[in-house]
């Protein structure tokens, strides 16, 4: 064993404040090789109650339930003087089974929203110290009666959240029955009038250390009569009398210590204060606008061996003058006094108190987020609260991490951070500290700390960093945590440092697909901001190659389609979509969109999700799975049988008045349909031409693609070609045919026109339903709008020929002129995602033997563009086909084909997937 581990167990107590990394616990003989070979049950009882010291409750409590030896090693004194509850649900039924441990308790820590009543239950008649966040339910009666049970407490913080039913009537009892009370301090509170503090200075004949902050009514001249008073905070108080409290408060004869933050006191009180107070030491005025205004910053407010901090003085260079021997970076003050040898008691509790004062306002204006303090955080307040990360108090350790965390942002809605500030973090080595931070056994500091890094690595500067410093294998660790707090932090960190592209594989090398995939299947339901940030993170990964393969390993399909079925929440809803679609959309996409179709209901879930009324998000998130998924064939029987088409075209029709995003969705969801014959035929009869022909007409050019794109696959039936026509088609399609700046769209545009005018009334094309009621629809006109239609067609084709690529394709070889190549010369961009059945093929061909000469060069055109992609299902042997397209090429004053490219392959009649 090493040193460490066999202290004796006398010394449990204060190594269980001490952070501890895990590398710790796995030194010496602690490690695989040799765990399997120790027979726990005979290591001496002091090394089993230490190593039960560094453990946090729950597994604590795992470790006692293995053996009764270790069941009585687990309860003993040592290990049970502080409890930290925060991160636990702890009730009345939490405090009877803790209860037969805590008769020693001495500090406890808890959130006091559910658990003020469970704290007499517990039994504690010893407990010294009182922590309680979330008071703002607490009431008077409450605090009365933890205040009766125990007398022996001697320190007492509510906050920072107000305690706002709390009155000067139970300031009274704690004042009678808890006459040891050292140090006292509360937020919020809705008076504290002369009998409370009159009460207090009588029966507390030890109180150093009050802070009545953020609060109403604080009788200022009562509190001269604590003459035991160390220390004073009034900080964020109201409506004091400066003149009053500044006579009696400098006759408070032990008085060091002066925090007035956030007060509307001016610059006459501290020089009255400072020339008048015997022992008054460190005055804090951290945001006090009318003092600020008044006093010239470049003066000194420093008197001999008393500091006055301010916004604009050096804060840490004026804690520093406090020592004795001098510092080469004051950034490290606080670190630097835990380490060296003092022997003034009193110097060590200023330090103590000016560490709380300024941790808390400096985390109250990071709450409120001020424009104004932009100079001062770039200035000094980031490299504060680097410095208050390395107190030796756990409290502020905490109150600064937060602060960190929130004064990074500036917009929570859209996860903004100011990349000054995160800047300024990453200079002063911020990142490491956090980290070594995030390593502690303490699961509240953890849970803070991760918060923060998840916020730093909002930027990717910042993120690559936090990668580098080995912060991925740190939170892929935590996100395994059993406390669900440190996860859900965990798992958004996790999901802000995906977005960085060169750190998706990183991830996945360190199990965080894995243990993202866990914590979905783990966690039940409920913990849905928890589930969120996890399915978020795999979302992202899942956008990766690599990491998409490790999410369909890891048993990610099957946790993501669970929350697609059952999950109700909103904000996983869309993320589970958005990762599903991921996941068909990149890597190994075929066999993913296979089995995301193979798990019971997936696909019906996400049908369903389509009618979310989530301000389109939800909807748009799912239309762009289902556009994905729909590429494999039983995916698209399955999305039709179970209502897809329906959905679809609803969605199509309700994103008109709602996002660009959700129409360009709407549209290539209905595009990715049209795969399948039969569903060209349904999406015609359910009125998805409608819609589809309004979203023809958006000047954003993804939409207008998508929407031509499936029209030119409807309009392959007559039926719905006459619907295209009857619903004013035509005019949006020429329009793209000639206007747009999308080549693609103006293809499609331009097919889907040709399909229409092709035959409208010829028996050889298909029909989609018979009899049909478009049969008696009048053609007045018709024959005049087509011509028109195919004119914008034909001036297509021509524009299409890029002599100077057509030239260089030439000069390029000796050979004789290749198909590819002469297609090549007039390929348009992204044409290899373009897909034409064996029967659209032959329609083609058909027409180059139409009479119209239209006709003839946009089929010759299509059929080269199919060429180029190298797709075409069929060998171009036929000498009428190469005569027509020779024909094409004469009239683009292109050279004759005089070869052809040999291969054959199956391919799908369908746009493109989207990223």
């Amino acid at each position: 064993m090493s040193q460490r581990v066999r202290q004796n167990c006398s010394h449990g107590e204060e190594n269980y404040q001490r952070n501890i990394s895990s590398e710790t616990l796995c030194s010496g003989c602690l490690n695989s090789d040799t765990i399997c070979g120790v027979d726990w049950t005979t290591l001496p009882d002091d090394t089993v109650t230490q190593l039960f010291s560094y453990l946090n409750y729950r597994d604590r409590a795992s470790l006692a339930s293995t053996c009764r030896t270790f069941r009585l090693l687990g309860s003993f004194p040592c290990l049970w003087g502080s409890l930290d509850l925060r991160s636990y649900k702890f009730d009345t039924a939490a405090a009877v089974s803790l209860s037969s441990r805590c008769k020693n308790l001495r500090r406890l820590k808890l959130r006091a929203a559910d658990s003020a009543d469970a704290i007499i239950t517990l039994q504690a008649r010893e407990l010294q110290e009182i922590s309680c966040d979330l008071c703002r339910d607490i009431t008077d009666v409450a605090l009365s009666v933890i205040a009766a049970r125990h007398e022996m407490l001697e320190s007492i913080q509510l906050g920072p959240d107000h305690c706002e039913q709390i009155s000067s009537e139970a300031i009274k009892v704690l004042a009678y029955c808890c006459p040891r009370l050292k140090r006292l301090w509360m937020s919020g509170v809705r008076e504290a009038n002369g009998d409370a503090i009159n009460a207090l200075a009588k029966h507390c004949r030890q109180l150093m250390d009050i802070g009545f902050l953020e609060s109403n009514n604080i009788d200022e001249v009562a509190l001269g009569n604590l003459s035991s008073l160390k220390f004073l905070s009034v900080a964020g108080t109201r409506n004091l009398k400066w003149g009053s409290a500044a006579q009696v408060w400098s006759k408070l004869p032990n008085l060091v210590g002066l925090d007035v933050s956030r007060t509307d006191v001016n610059p006459s009180v501290a020089t009255s204060l400072f020339s008048s107070s015997q022992n008054l030491k460190v005055l804090t005025a951290l945001n006090c606008p009318s003092f600020e205004d008044e006093v010239d910053r470049n003066k000194m407010h420093n008197h001999t061996g008393r500091i006055l901090l301010t916004l604009f003085s050096d804060i840490l260079k004026g804690v520093a003058s406090l020592f004795a021997d001098n510092l080469e970076n004051v950034i490290d003050v606080f670190r630097h006094w835990k380490k060296i040898k003092n022997e003034d008691k009193n110097l060590d509790e200023i330090v103590v108190w000016i560490e709380r004062t300024i941790s808390h306002s400096l985390f109250c204006i990071a709450k409120n987020n001020l424009k104004k303090f932009d100079d001062f955080w770039l200035n000094q307040g980031a490299a504060v609260l680097l410095s208050l990360l390395q107190s030796s108090q756990e409290e502020v350790q905490e109150r600064a991490a937060t602060a960190v965390a929130i004064f990074l942002v500036i917009h929570n809605k859209n996860a903004t951070i100011d990349c000054q500030r995160a800047e300024a973090i990453l200079r002063g080595d911020g990142v490491r500290m956090l980290l070594n931070l995030a390593r502690s056994c303490q699961e509240s500091l953890q849970s803070k700390v991760v918060k923060a890094i998840a916020n730093l690595s909002v930027d990717s500067k910042v993120a690559k960093v936090v990668a580098d410093s080995g912060g991925i294998n740190v939170l892929t660790g935590l996100a395994r945590s059993k406390n669900r707090l440190v996860a859900e932090e965990a798992a958004r960190a996790l999901w802000d440092l995906s977005v960085v592209v060169e750190l998706k594989g990183a991830i996945a090398e360190a199990g965080g697909v894995t243990a993202l995939v866990d914590l979905i299947l783990k966690w039940p339901s409920g913990h849905d901001l928890l589930i969120q940030r996890a399915t978020g993170a795999l979302a992202n990964l899942a956008t990766d190659e690599k990491c998409s393969r490790e999410v369909a390993l890891a048993g990610g399909i099957h946790a993501l389609v669970m929350l697609a079925r059952a999950c109700k929440f909103e904000g996983v809803q869309e993320q589970a979509a958005r990762a599903l679609s991921n996941l068909a959309a990149y890597g190994d996409c075929d066999s993913n969109s296979a089995a995301i179709g193979q798990e019971e209901g997936a696909l019906e879930s996400l049908v369903q999700l389509t009618y979310s009324q989530n301000e389109g998000v939800s909807r748009q998130q799912v239309a762009t799975a289902l556009w994905n998924l729909s590429f494999d064939e039983k995916n698209r029987e399955v999305i039709s049988a179970v209502g897809g088409i329906e959905a679809l075209v609803a969605l199509a029709r309700s994103s008109i008045s709602a996002s660009k995003s959700l129409q360009e969705r709407a549209a290539g969801a209905l595009w990715a349909l049209l795969l399948s014959e039969t569903n060209r035929i349904a999406i015609g009869r359910q009125g998805g031409i409608a819609p589809l022909i309004v979203l023809a007409r958006s000047d954003v050019e993804d939409i207008h693609l998508l929407a031509a794109g499936a029209l030119w696959n409807l309009a392959f039936y007559r039926d719905n070609a006459l619907r295209i026509i009857q619903d004013d088609g035509v005019q949006p399609l020429v329009h793209l045919c000639s206007s747009s700046n999308s080549k693609m769209a103006r293809f499609m545009a331009a097919l889907a026109l040709v399909y229409m005018f092709d035959g409208i009334v010829d028996a050889a094309v298909p029909v989609g339903s018979s009899p049909s009621s478009l049969g008696s629809l009048k053609m007045k006109n018709i024959d005049e709008v087509g011509r028109l239609a195919l004119k914008h067609v034909e001036e297509f084709v021509i524009s299409s020929f890029n002599p100077k690529a057509f030239n260089a394709a030439v000069a390029a070889t000796l050979v004789p002129t290749a198909l590819a190549q002469i297609a090549e010369a007039i390929r348009i961009p992204d044409a290899e995602h373009v897909r034409c059945s064996g029967a659209e093929i032959d329609r083609f061909v058909r027409m180059l033997g139409d009479s119209c000469s239209i006709l003839q060069s946009c089929s010759a055109f299509a059929l080269l563009q199919a060429s180029s992609c190298f797709l075409p299902l069929l060998f171009i042997k036929n000498d009428y086909v190469l005569e027509e397209i020779n024909a094409l090429l004469l009239k683009l004053k292109i050279p004759l084909l005089s070869a052809v490219y040999p291969a054959r392959r199956t391919v799908h009649d369908a746009p493109f997937k989207s990223p």
